[in-house]
């Protein structure tokens, strides 16, 4: 296939808000590849390469550009090789192999395709076709039930490879996937609850309710001697904790897989700052600022689960998590997360305030009856805070003044688009930013920024800041017809990526009750 149908395809996805246009288009190109592209085409207009970060910004691309073909001739191989043999030149002289690599196959690029790779390359590429819409597409394309590709997806954690094996195979190839003991499984998610009350009475009385801890995710596999630990996006960190390695170890079993959180205590027990927990993850950003490297690498980390989705040799994800409760109880008791069964509402508040009391964050409402589903399928898991609280994009930076002056302070603030579109600007704030974060911001902001003038630092939505607020209120000021209420700062999200942030839908959801809301196009 021509790079350039798929490039016509992105912008005809740009064109439109509409979903079911979206999937459409996106199935009839699906179903025009030949196997070898399906991999490249599915991430590229998901939104990255294949081959993942490739190091390659916007001032590189920018300086090798060239003038455009006048036609198209490049293919999805020619591409897909290219962007290999950038990733893969390193040692002496690769700097110079690399722009001449981009130099050639931009240089072969039209005008149409020149923006696409920019696009693509920098993390700026927004027609609208994120994770789930493309996973209706290839529901779509292959005449696979929906809910067999996201099964699939879960267990496979990699999107292009599970469109692979939908479009080759089908049904049975995708019900062949399994849980692979080694393999991180893409892992299920909590809705926000409007309170503690709306949230019993939502799942009714067959309920875990347990802390939430003020941790960082972690998945863990054993499989004998072999210990693995994943993140919440999937990123591998076992050589960065070897307590936790050690503590999979010594587990009664021979394989497990493990859900739940872990942390690092101060002397008294109490939770440490997030930041500290997430730089011993080696992060390399938000996770480290303020931080002193030498004393945080001594911090042990806690471990803390709150399920089990395998145990010696039997899969559990499909079991309801009063099973799968039972099971991590064998394995893993004593490390397991605070929790209440079947508590009435006078013992759910008190979990609550105990929670709160403990230096947590607040608690999980859990339906015992459901299955392990990636995402936030359905409102099974519900989190109760006691205050509003959003993962939003960080969309740019204004330069501060008075003692601010030469720091990035105000911060613009978007909601992600549940359709795949851009994130949507809701708000600004510079409160909550010490000292230490100002300074950070300052010098990490440039190395995602898509575009400045003089007062703003424009970004691309790769940075996620959760944000306390006091509520939301209808505005025309915002595209998304809402403006957040006393916004601040409370801490950025280095273990989760733009795609995980809060939807303009949750935004809006905070919206006293009855008023309704009308999106602009400003």
């Amino acid at each position: 296939m021509l790079f350039a149908d798929v490039v016509a395809t992105s912008a005809a996805l740009g064109e439109t808000r509409s979903r079911r246009t979206k999937i459409d288009t996106l199935a009839r190109l699906l179903g025009e590849l030949d196997v070898a592209e399906i991999v490249p085409v599915v991430a590229w207009l998901a939104g990255a390469p294949r081959q993942g970060r490739t190091g390659i910004g916007w001032r590189t691309l920018a300086a090798v550009r060239g003038e455009p073909a006048e036609s198209a001739t490049l293919t999805v191989g020619d591409v897909d090789r290219t962007l290999s043999d950038v990733v893969e030149t390193t040692g002496s002289g690769s700097t110079m192999r690399r722009r001449e690599l981009l130099a050639a196959v931009l240089g072969a690029s039209t005008a149409a395709e020149q923006d696409f790779l920019f696009r693509l390359l920098t993390g700026d590429l927004r027609q609208g076709a994120l994770e789930g819409v493309m996973t209706d597409a290839i529901a779509n394309a292959s005449g696979t039930p929906l809910a067999t590709v996201r099964r699939a997806f879960m267990l496979s954690g990699r999107l292009p490879e599970t469109a692979v094996v939908a479009l080759a195979d089908g049904a049975e190839g995708l019900a062949a996937i399994g849980l692979d003991v080694g393999r991180p499984v893409r892992p299920m998610l909590a809705s926000p609850a409007e309170s503690l009350a709306g949230a019993m009475a939502d799942l009714g009385s067959a309920v875990s309710v347990e802390y939430k801890l003020d941790g960082a995710r972690i998945q863990l596999h054993r499989n004998g001697d072999e210990v693995h630990v994943f993140t919440r996006t999937l990123r591998e960190i076992t050589a960065t904790v070897p307590e936790l390695v050690a503590f999979a170890r010594e587990l009664p079993c021979t394989a497990v897989v493990l859900d739940g959180e872990t942390l690092a205590l101060t002397d008294a027990g109490r939770p440490r700052p997030f930041q500290e927990t997430m730089s011993r993850f080696g992060s390399g950003t938000a996770g480290t600022v303020g931080a002193d490297d030498g004393q945080l690498r001594a911090l042990l980390l806690r471990p803390y689960f709150f399920d089990c989705l395998h145990l010696d040799g039997v899969d559990l994800l499909d079991e309801p998590l009063s099973t799968r409760l039972d099971a991590l109880d064998r394995v893993a008791g004593a490390h397991r997360i605070p929790a209440l069964l079947r508590p009435d509402d006078a013992a759910a508040a008190a979990h609550f305030d105990a929670a709160l009391a403990a230096g947590h964050e607040g608690i999980m409402v859990k339906s015992l009856d459901a299955p392990y589903a990636a995402g936030r399928r359905g409102r099974a898991w519900q989190k109760v805070k006691p205050e509003h609280t959003l993962d939003l994009v960080v969309l740019g930076a204004e330069w501060g003044y008075g003692r601010r002056t030469g720091f990035l302070s105000n911060l613009h603030l978007g909601a992600r688009d549940p359709d795949g579109g851009a994130p949507i600007m809701v708000g600004k704030t510079f409160k909550g930013l010490t000292d230490q974060l100002l300074q950070w911001q300052t010098a990490e902001f440039p190395k995602h920024e898509r575009e400045r003038d003089a007062r703003t630092v424009y970004l691309r939505p790769e940075l996620v800041v959760e944000i306390e607020l006091d509520g939301v209120q209808v505005s025309s000021r915002y595209p998304g017809g809402v403006a957040l209420r006393f916004a601040r700062v409370l801490r950025y999200r280095p273990d989760k990526t733009a795609a995980e942030a809060d939807t303009i839908d949750a935004v809006r959801a905070l919206l006293p009750e009855g008023i309704a809301v009308t999106a602009t196009d400003g």
